[in-house]
């Protein structure tokens, strides 16, 4: 585990600079993962981008000190604090309705963003003048590019990953359309979803589609968030030109055999809200099955990983 980074007098930088038109909004919901966050805070105040910027971050009631830990070595960040967790869908909505930036980054406390990400990032997303969003490149601390990628899990996709078609035809844009192991992580593309690992958004795009929808606490808000977008007629882009090390997973496995549940209950009710025709139902009902299987299959492992 990253250690704890040390105090830093850049971070007040935003707080103490001349007053600017405010371009960029950081927020970050955490749930006990202390280090983790305040190494990615230490990697976004030595970036000090060349606008007018801020960081949110709203913790979901931590034990680890988390709080205490921002509000004493980065006093310039505005601190939000939950009496409960209020999971990462309410979380991005309190700092997104606290913010005011331009564009509004969602991003997970588990990264590290090297120096001109944010710089980099912003200008690609300006560029299109009609894309909602901007996913990057993930890397995990093996140096391994993770697949960040997929398409929408409309009924079809999930039954034919329910059905292990897609691992038959991987290389499929029909069969293997929800996992997509052929995507090229070289090239940059209009994609369906990127992980929300790192989801950059143009204020102007969040105020035509609305913010997270809270049915969805943990997972699948940013799918139906991007989802929604596209049926607004914007764009999702994906660019390997900025590339972040992402540790990955340092809350959910806090929670490991209760996220593998919460994963396959988000995947229904996704199902339920934007595929809810009766000519859908034969395939709702494959996932439905095959998805509590394998959710149930998943949760063992993990416990016994865990344990």
């Amino acid at each position: 585990m990253p250690q704890s980074a040390p105090s830093d007098q850049r971070a007040t930088a935003s707080a103490s600079s001349a007053p600017r038109p405010m371009r960029l909004s950081i927020v970050i919901v955490n749930w006990n993962t202390r280090a983790y966050l305040l190494e990615a805070l230490e990697s976004i105040h030595a970036q000090m981008p060349d606008v007018g910027w801020e960081v949110i971050v709203v913790d979901n009631a931590s034990h680890d000190g988390s709080g205490a830990a921002v509000a004493d070595r980065y006093p310039g960040v505005h601190l939000i604090e939950n009496g409960d967790n209020a999971g990462y869908a309410r979380g991005n909505n309190q700092g997104i309705e606290r913010s005011s930036g331009e564009f509004v980054l969602l991003l997970n406390p588990d990264v590290v963003l090297p120096p001109s990400t944010l710089e980099r990032a912003m200008a690609i997303l300006s560029g299109a003048s009609n894309a909602a969003a901007l996913g990057v490149r993930l890397v995990g601390a093996d140096g391994v590019v993770q697949r960040s990628i997929r398409g929408f899990p409309t009924p079809l996709a999930v039954a034919c990953e329910a059905l292990g078609l897609s691992r038959l035809f991987p290389h499929s844009r029909l069969l293997a359309s929800y996992r997509m192991p052929w995507f090229d992580y070289d090239a940059p593309s209009e994609v369906d979803q990127p992980m929300g690992t790192f989801l950059l958004i143009r204020r102007a795009a969040l105020e035509s589609i609305g913010a997270l929808d809270e049915r969805f606490p943990i997972f699948f808000n940013e799918v139906d968030w991007c989802l929604r977008a596209r049926r607004k007629g914007f764009t999702i882009l994906y660019t390997p030109e900025v590339e972040i090390l992402h540790y990955g997973g340092a809350s959910t496995r806090q929670a490991a055999p209760a996220m593998a549940w919460e994963s396959r209950r988000g995947l229904l009710r996704f199902l339920r809200k934007h595929y809810p025709g009766p000519q859908y139902a034969p395939l709702y009902w494959v996932a439905v099955w095959t998805s509590w299987l394998y959710a149930g299959w998943t949760g063992i492992r993990r416990s016994r990983r865990s344990g």
